[in-house]
C-alpha cells in the first residue's frame, strides 16, 4: 500500500466514499470536481450510499446515475418502498430500489468493472466487516445499504449482512492503492452538534391587553397587574423547560442520535488509522438520510466541499 506523498505528478486518486444516506449524493459532485481538475480515479471504495456511487462510477455510468437521481422526488421514493409485511426485523425488502438501479447499470461482476472497486458491508452474526471485491455488484450494494430495521438484511451463506456504515462508515483502509497515488476521502458523516429546538416565545401580555382594550372591553387595573404577574410565572416555567435538554430530545431523537454518535466516532477512528491526503467533509446533520429530493443541492455541496479540500491540498504540495 502506498503511503502519503509530498508531491504528486500524475494526480492519480484512490477514492473513498462514505456512508450517509441522501448525503451520499455529494459523492457525485466530489467526483466531478476531481475529474474537472485533471485527477484520475484509479481505484474506488464505498460504503452504504457510497457503495452505490462507487459501483456506478466504476461501471462508467455515473452520468446516467446522476440524471436518475436528479429526477427522484418523494413520490418515487415511496413507490420504491416494497413494504416487508412478513418480516419482523425490517420495514422494507429493498429489492425494488435494486431493480431501479439495474435499469441504469445491468448487474455485472465487480472484478469486471472499469477500475478496482471495493464495497463494504457488516456481518451482524459475526460482528465482522465484509469487503466485496468480486461477485455480483448489486448483491454487494444491496448488502452495503441495508440500514438496520429499515432494509431487510442480506443473507449470504451463514452471514447476515447489514449496512457497512455500522462498522466502517469511511473504509479508507480497504481501497486498492498504487505507488504514487493519493488517498482522497469524501466523508459525509462529519462530527457536529445535535440540533436542539429549545427556543420559546415569551408571552406578549401587553399586546394581548392592548387587543382586549381595542375591542372596547374594560379591564380593571388589578386584573392587568394579575395578568402581568401570571405571564411572568408562565414565562419562567417555559424558559426552564426549554433549557431542560432532556425534555428537548424525543425518544426517536435519542435513538437516532446514538446511531449518529457511533458512526461519527467510527469515522474519526478510520481517519486516525488511515489518514487521507485529501479529506472533504460534510456535517452529518447537513441533510437527512432520505433527502433524495434535494439531489441537485447536495451534489453541488459535494462539489464545493471537494473543491475546498483540493485547494488546501494543492497549496500544501504545490501541484
Amino acid at each position: 500500500m502506498a503511503g502519503n506523498t509530498s508531491h504528486i505528478s500524475d494526480k492519480r486518486v484512490a477514492l473513498v466514499l462514505g456512508s450517509g444516506g441522501a448525503r451520499g449524493l455529494a459523492h457525485i459532485g466530489a467526483i466531478e470536481e476531481l475529474e474537472s481538475r485533471g485527477y484520475t480515479i484509479s481505484s474506488i471504495a464505498g460504503c452504504s450510499m457510497g457503495s452505490i456511487i462507487a459501483g456506478m462510477y466504476a461501471a462508467g455510468q455515473l452520468k446516467e446515475a446522476k440524471e436518475w437521481f436528479l429526477q427522484v422526488d418523494k413520490q418515487l421514493i415511496l413507490r420504491m418502498m416494497d413494504i416487508n409485511l412478513l418480516s419482523g426485523n425490517s420495514l422494507v425488502k429493498g429489492q425494488r430500489i435494486i431493480k431501479e438501479l439495474e435499469k441504469i447499470v445491468p448487474d455485472r461482476p465487480i472484478e469486471q468493472l472499469n477500475i478496482p472497486c471495493a464495497i463494504v458491508a457488516s456481518d451482524m452474526i459475526h460482528t465482522e466487516e465484509i469487503v466485496f471485491r468480486s461477485g455480483s455488484l448489486f448483491e454487494a450494494v444491496r448488502a452495503s445499504i441495508s440500514i438496520p430495521l429499515f432494509f431487510q438484511p442480506v443473507q449470504i451463506g451463514q452471514r447476515l449482512l447489514i449496512d457497512g456504515g455500522i462498522l466502517n462508515p469511511l473504509p479508507l483502509h480497504i481501497v486498492e492503492r498504487h505507488e504514487g497515488d493519493i488517498l482522497v476521502a469524501m466523508d459525509i458523516s462529519g462530527k457536529d452538534s445535535m440540533p436542539i429546538d429549545n427556543e420559546y416565545e415569551p408571552i406578549d401580555v401587553e399586546g394581548k391587553l392592548h387587543d382586549i382594550k381595542a375591542r372596547g372591553i374594560p379591564v380593571p387595573k388589578s386584573w392587568e397587574n394579575q395578568l402581568r404577574q401570571l405571564g411572568k410565572r408562565v414565562d419562567k416555567v417555559r424558559m426552564e423547560r426549554a433549557n431542560d435538554l432532556g425534555r428537548a430530545v424525543s425518544f426517536a431523537g435519542m435513538v437516532d442520535r446514538m446511531s449518529d454518535m457511533q458512526i461519527q466516532q467510527n469515522t474519526l477512528m478510520a481517519l486516525r488509522l488511515t489518514p487521507p491526503d485529501v479529506h472533504a467533509v460534510m456535517p452529518q446533520y447537513a441533510y437527512t438520510t432520505f433527502d433524495f429530493d434535494k439531489a441537485e443541492e447536495i451534489i453541488e455541496q459535494g462539489r464545493l466541499l471537494m473543491r475546498q479540500a483540493l485547494d488546501e491540498y494543492e497549496q500544501k504540495v504545490q501541484i
